[in-house]
């Protein structure tokens, strides 16, 4: 029997397993949905459906760098616990080597891994440890050196938050302090240049109804408007920013001394933009004892 992309799709959603291994599961059971279930919950691959509701919103995010080319990959778990735990950051750290290869998050999880796609292996992980995780984002960037900073580390190059740093030019140490940089200031974007637009339209309605409530005349709210733009600008973009280790330069002006251009950069904190389901510690031990 063919098998097709619907029943793939009707599969994954009933067992929650990753779309190869319920192409798989079909392939061998001759298109038979039932089997094919039961294919899945012998290799412990239907398992993950049951956590599959739960919120991942810990975990750790991996950076690896080849050359001219880093990456920052966020692998999730439900709880710090698993971030902590051995098996799951080797998992993050060969994640994070496949990535490389891989442009963006659908290519990483259908990508190979030890002989199985990356998304087998984390539902495989999700069986065995028993929480809920997913390959959440990829980022890279690319430049003549790239520099990477991991903050709040578990292991090596994997921690909380992830900084890439691409920079043209020969680095000599400025690299890793204008990632601590970003660890700390979190900006924008790289310039002027590659702000959303929709951000600064909203900053500048909103700083021009700060100016009219002065009673002001026009030509002068125009220009209030251009000096508070301006330091909106150095406030929220990393080269406007000033350096933290010398804030006397701008990270333009600093890069500039040390002879390197900064290109392109990456910052990765786990869990930005998850809701997060908060409880307490002692409903959530409850919660675990019950079963739940």
């Amino acid at each position: 029997m063919a098998v097709t992309a619907q029943m793939v799709k009707e599969l994954r959603e009933s067992t929650g397993a990753g779309m190869m291994d319920a192409k798989k599961a079909l392939v061998e059971t001759d298109g038979d949905m039932e089997a094919a279930v039961d294919w899945l919950r012998t290799k412990g691959l239907a398992k993950a459906a049951k956590k599959s509701g739960r919120v991942a919103a810990e975990g750790l995010v991996g950076v690896a760098v080849d050359g001219g080319v880093g990456v920052a990959v966020e692998v999730n778990s439900e709880t710090d616990f698993v971030a902590k735990n051995g098996d799951f950051q080797k998992m993050v750290a060969s994640i994070a080597k496949v990535a490389l290869g891989a442009a963006d998050v659908d290519a990483l999880k259908a990508a190979d891994l030890g002989g199985k796609p990356v998304e087998t292996v984390v539902n495989e992980a999700i069986a065995v440890i028993g929480e809920n995780m997913s390959v959440r984002r990829l980022v890279r960037v690319e430049g003549d050196v790239v520099v990477t900073y991991v903050h709040n580390a578990a292991a090596t190059d994997m921690g909380k938050i992830g900084v890439l740093v691409a920079l043209k030019g020969a680095d000599n140490g400025i690299g890793k302090q204008i990632a601590m940089h970003i660890a700390a200031t979190n900006p924008a974007s790289l310039g002027e240049a590659d702000l959303d637009p929709a951000l600064i339209e909203r900053e500048k309605a909103v700083l021009t109804e700060q100016a009219r409530e002065s009673g002001k005349p026009d030509a002068v709210i125009e220009k209030m408007i251009v000096g508070r733009m301006a330091k909106f600008f150095e406030e929220v973009t990393l080269l406007g920013q000033k350096f933290v280790i010398n804030p006397d330069l701008t990270v333009a002006q600093a890069a500039k001394e040390a002879g390197v251009e900064v290109v392109g950069f990456a910052r990765v904190e786990v869990g930005e933009g998850i809701e997060k389901k908060e409880e307490d510690f002692a409903a959530e031990v409850a919660k675990t004892l019950q079963g739940a």
